[in-house]
């Protein structure tokens, strides 16, 4: 994995992004917790990101997720906090917290090197968007490479659904 590559696909994926919004009176919120605002950084890289990022939560702990982003109990302890379920969650409780927000992005996974599981391996990934009032829409990913390979794979993918998102 060229952590090089990666970081160059991500840098024209932003740009592309950033556009995007400009052109259609998007601002973001993300709702971060394997990526610890990786997805924000990168976007706001770019000058003039003001104008398309609303803000961010890195809700790294089942605790912030539940007390910020209001991720229910239930979810954390039935499925884990590298779920659908609590994707979805992150993806609206950030929607509900950023009022000024009309698009949004969580991500929730396992970047490693520890902490995997065989349900659940190192680069397990789910990653939830949202526009306005419509339904989330969540992928899970396995991504492979070391710590920051999971992580910076995490943003493309994140970005990648984003732009999907955002055409409609």
């Amino acid at each position: 994995m060229n952590i090089d590559i990666l970081k160059n696909t991500l840098q024209s994926l932003c740009l592309e992004f950033s556009k995007l919004c400009n052109d259609r009176k998007l601002k973001l919120v993300t709702a971060e917790s394997c990526t610890a605002g990786l997805i924000s950084g990168y976007l706001t890289d770019l000058p003039g990101s003001s104008a398309y990022i609303e803000g961010g939560f890195v809700t790294y702990s089942n605790h912030m997720k539940a007390k910020v982003l209001g991720v229910s109990e239930y979810s954390l302890n039935e499925f884990g906090a590298v779920s659908e379920q609590v994707a979805r969650e992150m993806v609206q409780g950030a929607l509900n917290n950023a009022l000024m927000a009309n698009i949004g992005v969580a991500v929730t996974g396992i970047a490693g090197p520890e902490g995997g599981s065989h349900h659940k391996p190192v680069g397990c990934v789910w990653i939830a968007v949202q526009r306005n009032n419509k339904p989330a829409i969540a992928k899970k990913f396995m991504f492979s490479g070391n710590r920051e390979a999971v992580r910076l794979q995490t943003v493309i993918e994140a970005v990648k659904l984003l732009q999907y998102i955002a055409q409609d």
